[in-house]
């Protein structure tokens, strides 16, 4: 049995910032209030000067087991989620094999199961093969249907314009995508081949993978959306055009959301210069004007959920030649203390990130029990120090591949200790325990 009583702590919940005490019985918040006793038997956690969160839910990780588990795996990856403050994820369906049925679908949670340190769910694929097993699927067995639209490595690509109408006409849970353009972006890289050979600069990344590649997919996903009445969910927007076709306001009722990654709001073209292939993720990072309006559309709403789209290769691979140093950056550990540096820097307030990394998924994917510091709910908390600081350096990366695309940056915030499912996971300083993960719950 977990007993544990946090006093003296700010709580961030719900559009407020409050002192109080929270009390956890088991795997639960008991009670929340102010002065609080400790009952007998009861650990007591003096969180004066912190921040007390919801525990933080990504709702975009590759983790990379089945298939690729040099890169990542359901226990390392979790491991650098929980170190991060990270509670619970949402994890993508391009593994080997991909999770395009059922079998692969539980492969997954059996694999997590006891080896994950944080809470988890998993996305189902879709492919040009498969919308009947689509028709099919439990809502209650994952979050939603991941799409690539237009880009995508293996046999995920859904391109098929009768598969593609099938999908948001008949999916019964968020439909997630991925909206890149292939053909224009196979065009682009023709004409940099032609120029440069085998040796692309890294910078043109961003016009390779263009902004018009994003736009005309996004627009497509929309029309598709507003036609079937899809529950759609557009991910890792990376350009002020993508932003004019979503709406501002809570993401309580609508039906078409928004997601940007914490990559966007931290880098831009310039930082290809000294970060290189280390930054190549697509979409692709792009001007400092996109990083400009995705940190405004945080703050009045157009983007309702904030991600990593953590995908970790090892150095080797990352340091290849441009086209073939592949595409992704491991987040997972420095995404609180990155997102956190845009409240320090101004851009827009706690209560609002808190909104957009642990309100809104649970509230998009129908996640219950979590998300909220509410009585009742499971006791994922993401204790902060917003003065304690973050170095980061190699040394201290959890994730398998053993690098961070923020080496040598330092964060003003630090992560003081996660609590997952009642259990001190993370101290700050030391894990704790064992793997506390569990499989999360759809409430549909």
């Amino acid at each position: 049995m977990s007993a544990w009583l946090i006093t003296n702590a700010t709580l961030v919940n719900e559009g407020r910032r409050f002192e109080a005490d929270l009390r956890v019985r088991d795997d639960r918040i008991e009670q929340i209030g102010g002065g609080l006793s400790a009952r007998p038997g009861e650990r007591v956690y003096d969180a004066s000067g912190l921040w007390l969160l919801p525990g933080v839910i990504d709702a975009q990780v590759h983790f990379r087991e089945p298939g690729m588990e040099h890169k990542g795996d359901l226990a390392t990856e979790p491991t650098a989620a929980v170190a991060g403050g990270v509670t619970s994820y949402l994890e993508m369906p391009n593994t080997r094999p991909p999770t395009l049925d059922d079998d692969a679908l539980e492969d997954k949670y059996r694999r997590a199961a006891g080896r994950s340190r944080a809470n988890f769910g998993f996305y189902y694929g879709a492919s040009n093969d498969n919308l009947e097993a689509i028709k099919r699927l439990d809502p209650r067995a994952t979050p939603g249907v991941k799409v690539f639209m237009g880009a995508s490595t293996g046999n995920m690509l859904v391109d098929d314009p009768a598969i593609l109408e099938g999908i948001f006409r008949e999916c019964r849970v968020p439909i997630i995508t991925h909206c890149e353009d292939t053909p224009m972006i196979d065009a682009e890289m023709a004409k940099a081949r032609a120029k440069y050979g085998e040796d692309i600069p890294v910078e043109l990344h961003a016009d390779i993978r263009s902004r018009a590649a994003c736009l005309k997919s996004t627009e497509l996903a929309l029309s598709l959306a507003r036609r079937f009445g899809s529950r759609l969910h557009v991910l890792h927007i990376s350009t002020a055009e993508e932003l004019a076709l979503f709406e501002p306001g809570p993401v309580e009722g609508k039906r078409i959301t928004a997601e940007t990654c914490v990559h966007f709001l931290r880098f831009a073209r310039e930082d290809y210069a000294t970060r290189g292939t280390l930054i190549k993720c697509n979409p692709s990072i792009k001007e400092a004007s996109d990083r400009a309006a995705l940190l405004r559309a945080v703050a009045e709403d157009r983007i309702d959920v904030l991600a990593t789209d953590h995908a970790p290769h090892t150095l080797d691979e990352k340091r290849q030649k441009y086209e073939k140093a592949p595409s992704g950056l491991p987040l997972v550990q420095d995404f609180v203390v990155a997102a956190l540096e845009c409240v320090h820097e101004g851009h827009f307030p706690l209560e609002q990130l808190v909104r957009k990394f642990c309100h809104a998924p649970a509230i998009r994917f129908d996640i219950a029990g979590r998300g909220f510091l509410r009585e009742g709910y499971h006791a994922d908390l993401t204790l902060i120090d917003p003065a304690g600081g973050t170095e980061v350096t190699r040394g201290r990366v959890l994730s398998k591949c053993g690098w961070s695309p923020f080496e040598g940056v330092r964060f003003r915030s630090r992560v003081a200790a996660t609590f997952v499912n009642g259990e001190l996971a993370f101290d700050g300083e030391t894990l704790l325990g064992a793997p506390q993960g569990r499989r999360l719950e759809f409430a549909r």
